[in-house]
């Protein structure tokens, strides 16, 4: 017979060679020795939590602790169990405990600091990693955390410098390189970026993730074949539903690409991540008891200073109480003055950043709710996982994403017959369309909006165009375009600004790619600053007249240029996201802008441009136009939603 620590011995080999099974045969027969065991009790413990049995592991190192109290480690190895299962208060306070027994550990500290970034509390998790490090300078795992920590936090240059000590301490790591060049390319700092992220690549060639934060990166220099690129090989590396998102989002700005093959895209998305957990059994359609109001939920991350902020608050503050009743689902990390401003507006006012999706799911089931609208599509921090859930009876996809969810669970999608004319478009769809009478959303401008500049054309002696979105959305085809454009006015600018265009390889990109169509770079005016609103929306001062890009035009930006007086040109295209700028225009009420051909896309600019008086007469007058017009009246509008919600409730608009 064995001894037990000869038998100790043994398991411990086949712990570590992962052989558990025959490893926790041994435990238990010294347990079965010695019950008070508590060397068999961890181990075994350790063994069940590895093996996915929580509970059991939890149960064990409980068991381990009465028998020595004093032990920090059993502390840390329970808390390890209950943060599994979800009892997160629990587990904080047996690593509280743990730190009070032995100071000096700084796994201790370690756990509590990744526990409490895992609940969104940032501030105390990077307190608990700083002592972390300071006990175990050159653990690169720690500093890791501590960068993560950090960085959702908002402190992007502490962070960096933590994910720099982690590949000080482990050079090596592939892991540290990504997650160095995310934080670079969040701080807009692209080239660093780029190399820290190829690294990553060398040192683990596939690396889904770096794949991932290149496609961002790419996107984020104007180059979207390039990202489509690495989103791809991310997804042929591990399938994450965030990454195939990215993908989607990326061929919304991709020329010469079919709605049919986009579509097929999307629905591929919906089969891999979202088919497995639609529900076995069709949600029948609930139909409100008389008297009682009609519950609508908005599923959004950006109930913060976000673009769809411009446009769901003129509803939440319009919804007539007597018929609504307003329930938000906020899946934001952390909140601001926008979130501030707009809560008020909902009754009621869900936190689900931090629920997962069936959580999430089983409140919207609770809250009774009716109508479930997303606000999300195929961005950030999207909750399309949840919707496929179906919590709702009927749900609705709304704006914040210009093209279909692809999921069989969203029954409608609001749009109307201009960006989506009638049996053109709705094949290109996996919801319903539902056409509202006048446009699709309305706009409600920023505050800190300055006043309309006078046109800069009068002191600068020349042209200055403009376009403000986003540099993925500058396809080849629009830097063909606006070459022609600039060479048919020879003393012309064109101001670009996009977040992250600051970079000088970003930057050259751009530059070359208009030189390529005989464009001096000294004519390309590039700026990648972020600003606040109120300076952001300032450079419309600089401009002249407004360029939409396609196929993935503006919605945001074409509702702030108006704002500020600045006249836009569109190109309608034969889908949802290259008609946007011609639903804005048209019922703005300057369809004249709108062009059915690049020539007339060209002679609607020329035109604006031939007459200088009447070009600043319209400057002048296009606020206040704005202001009384169906894009910025928000009460008219939320009564055309509110009778869409009130047919969708009862039933009468099939699905």
């Amino acid at each position: 017979m064995s001894s037990i620590p000869e038998k100790l011995a043994q398991a411990l080999q086949l712990h570590r060679s992962g052989e558990l099974s025959r490893a926790d045969a041994l435990y238990r027969q010294i347990l079965q020795s010695d019950p008070q065991h508590a060397d068999a009790l961890n181990f075994i413990g350790l063994s069940r939590r590895q093996q996915g049995d929580y509970a059991a592991a939890a149960e064990l190192f409980s068991r381990a602790i009465r028998i020595h109290p004093e032990s920090a480690l059993l502390q840390v190895n329970l808390a390890g169990a209950l943060r599994a299962l979800g009892r997160n208060a629990e587990a904080l306070a047996a690593l509280d405990h743990a730190q009070a027994l032995t100071p000096g550990l700084a796994e201790a500290w370690h756990q509590a600091g990744n526990l409490l970034k895992h609940t969104g509390r940032y501030a105390e998790a990077a307190a608990r990693l700083r002592e972390a490090v300071r006990l175990a300078p050159g653990e690169a795992a720690i500093w890791l955390n501590l960068g993560v920590a950090l960085l959702e936090g908002g402190s992007t240059d502490e962070a960096t410098a933590a994910f720099r000590r982690a590949i000080e301490s482990e050079p090596r790591r592939a892991e540290a390189h990504n997650i160095l060049g995310h934080a670079l390319l969040t701080r807009g700092d692209l080239g660093a970026a780029r190399s820290s992220l190829e690294e990553a690549l060398r040192l683990k060639p596939g690396y889904a993730a770096a794949h991932d934060n290149l496609g961002r990166l790419e996107k984020t220099a104007g180059c979207t074949p390039e990202a489509v690129v690495h989103f791809r090989a991310a997804l042929a590396a591990d399938p994450q539903p965030g990454t195939h998102s990215n993908l989607l989002l990326a061929l919304n700005a991709m020329p010469g690409l079919s709605p049919a093959d986009v579509l097929a895209e999307h629905r591929r998305w919906a089969a891999l991540h979202a088919a497995a957990f639609y529900p076995k059994e069709p949600v029948p359609v609930r139909v409100h008891p008389a008297g009682r109001r009609l519950r609508v939920g908005y599923v959004s991350p950006d109930f913060v200073n976000h673009a769809v902020a411009f446009f769901i608050e003129p509803v939440l503050a319009a919804h007539d109480r007597a018929k609504i009743e307003v329930f938000a689902y906020a899946n934001a990390l952390a909140e601001d003055a926008v979130t501030a401003r707009l809560r008020p507006f909902c009754e009621h006012w869900r936190d689900i950043a931090r629920l997962g999706d069936d959580e999430a799911a089983a409140l919207i089931r609770a809250d009774g709710i009716d109508i479930l609208v997303d606000l999300a599509g195929h961005t950030g921090r999207n909750r399309l996982q949840l919707f496929a859930r179906k919590p709702s009876p009927v749900q609705v996809a709304w704006i914040g994403y210009p093209n279909t969810t692809g999921l069989a669970t969203m029954d409608c999608r609001l749009t109307d017959e201009i960006s989506d004319p009638v049996g053109v478009t709705d094949a290109f769809f996996s919801e319903k369309l539902v056409r509202l009478p006048g446009p699709f959303l309305c706009y409600r401008p920023a505050d800190e909006s300055p006043p309309v500049g006078p046109l800069p054309l009068l002191s600068n002696g020349h042209v200055t165009f403009g376009c403000f979105n986003h540099a993925s959305k500058l396809s080849a085809p629009v830097i063909a375009l606006w070459s022609r454009l600039l060479a048919a006015h020879s003393t012309a600018r064109l101001r670009l600004k996009s977040r992250g265009l600051d970079d000088a390889t970003a930057a050259a990109g751009l530059h070359a790619k208009f030189a390529a169509h005989g464009v001096e770079p000294s004519r390309i005016l590039i700026d990648g600053r972020s600003l606040s609103t109120e300076g952001h929306q300032r450079l419309y001062h600089e401009i002249d007249v407004a360029l939409d890009p396609f196929p993935y035009n503006g919605t945001t930006t074409t509702c702030e240029a108006l704002w500020m007086g600045v006249p836009v040109v569109t190109l309608a295209g034969a889908t949802h996201v290259s008609r946007v700028g011609a639903s804005l225009l048209t019922h703005f009420g300057a369809p004249e802008w709108v062009a059915a051909t690049e020539d007339e896309y060209l002679r609607i600019t020329g035109e604006l441009l031939a007459d200088t008086a009447r070009l600043a007469e319209i400057r002048g007058g296009l606020r206040e136009r704005m202001r009384r017009g169906a894009l910025c009246d928000g009460t008219r509008f939320t009564r055309e939603l509110e009778a869409v919600y009130a047919a969708l409730g009862a039933g009468s608009i099939a699905s």
